[in-house]
């Protein structure tokens, strides 16, 4: 089968608006929660998230542009255009037919937060007239095509939390079994409305003072928002050309717990990474890193270090395991595409991100998750991992690139 080449990249979140600023954040182990700006929190008990900060759409679309295309789908398009741009001319004589997009299912969370407002406090007599287009799931990957003139197969997946790895690792089989060529892949969400922070606090798993993954003192996750791409390329085609590639795709592991709405299953979770393990050809001992779900809740990593466990035996021991959450917060259906860019950038550049906040070992929780600051490494081999509310799991491994 043709082997998949990673040569373009795309990032927007809490750590900064592209990829070298994610990267820098991601070094320095910046932080980037912070007291939730332009939204009336005064009635919550949680007043923190990770927001995507300076960010002007007026710099990035025309006016005409604005009326019809909420936060979350300017966020995908600015990570696609970034993505494309990083990977050179990877469109240039490529088919119509063998360019695609796949894309995370997003609500437009902003256009029924503003409607609805209209409607309901204001009494206005209608909502905006494109409520419906700016509203709808598919909206995001409709403007990344739009917008670079993509006419391939394009469609949105909608798996809760691993909607942006489903989305890519969908693109990786897509271009492996030689339907395309080329695919930009990923995803973008907004959920920081009012109605949404006040529907995830009734929820009880939102953190009111930090995000501190696999930390004994954990107690919840922070909201963040953002997006991040990757542009997938057949790598003989990719070589040919000359393009540069950041590392390489090598498999994808699926799975569904078929049990309940929010709690995580153990043997679900590890068998999503065996099948990414599987599809790979590689042992659990040659994985050198794994970005982890890692979301602060309790039961959520609890289970995740059980999964790992399962998986990995005593290997475990030696395996560095992070969770970068810690850093741009959980960005929801585009968490899967941050974390996988986070993952290529760790290959690339040779270190291990880190888990920020950390403080209190949990017994339960016993990973090296290279707490509070980067690490210096080399990892060749490494997984990133997506577990969904709903029990839909979704794992990607990758592999440096040498040449």
């Amino acid at each position: 089968m043709p082997r998949v080449a990673i040569t373009g990249l795309g990032s927007l979140s809490a750590l900064g608006n592209d990829v070298a600023a994610h990267l820098a954040g991601l070094k320095a182990g910046t932080v980037g929660i912070g007291e939730t700006q332009g939204i009336d929190v005064s009635s919550m008990k949680t007043k923190i998230s990770a927001q995507v900060k300076g960010f002007a759409p007026e710099q990035h679309f025309e006016p005409r542009q604005l009326g019809l295309i909420d936060r979350t789908s300017q966020f995908a398009v600015t990570v696609a255009r970034q993505a494309l741009a990083d990977a050179g001319p990877a469109l240039e004589g490529v088919e119509r037919h063998r360019a695609g997009a796949v894309f995370a299912a997003s609500v437009g969370f902003h256009a029924v937060d503003d409607s609805y407002h209209k409607l309901y406090a204001e009494k206005a007599p209608r909502p905006h007239p494109f409520t419906v287009p700016r509203a709808m799931p598919s909206s995001q990957v409709s403007h990344v095509t739009m917008d670079l003139g993509i006419h391939g197969p394009a469609f949105s997946i909608a798996s809760a939390c691993s909607s942006a790895s489903h989305s890519i690792g969908t693109a990786f089989h897509m271009i492996r079994s030689g339907i395309l060529d080329v695919a930009i892949a990923g995803g973008g969400e907004s959920q920081l409305t009012y109605g949404m922070l006040k529907s995830w606090e009734a929820l009880r798993v939102l953190s009111p003072d930090g995000c501190r993954p696999f930390s004994k003192d954990r107690n919840g996750l922070v909201i963040g928002e953002g997006a991040g791409a990757a542009v997938l390329e057949n790598m003989d085609r990719a070589i040919a050309r000359g393009a540069t590639i950041h590392a390489e795709l090598i498999g994808f592991g699926m799975s569904a717990d078929g049990m309940d709405i929010t709690a995580p299953d153990m043997a679900s979770a590890a068998s999503s990474m065996r099948f990414a393990l599987e599809d790979a050809g590689l042992a659990p001992e040659d994985i050198d890193y794994v970005s982890a779900h890692g979301t602060a809740t309790a039961l959520n990593d609890k289970t995740e270090a059980a999964a790992l466990r399962l998986v990995f035996g005593e290997h475990l021991g030696k395996l560095p395991v992070s969770s970068s959450k810690s850093q741009y917060g959980h960005t929801m259906n585009a968490s899967g595409a941050l974390d996988f860019v986070t993952t290529v950038l760790a290959l690339r550049e040779g270190f291990l991100p880190p888990t920020m906040g950390f403080t209190t070992p949990d017994p339960d929780c016993d990973l090296d998750c290279v707490p509070n600051a980067a690490r210096a490494g080399a990892p060749e081999h490494a997984l990133s991992s997506s577990f969904a509310f709903g029990g839909l799991n979704a794992v990607l491994a990758l592999k440096r690139y040498q040449g």
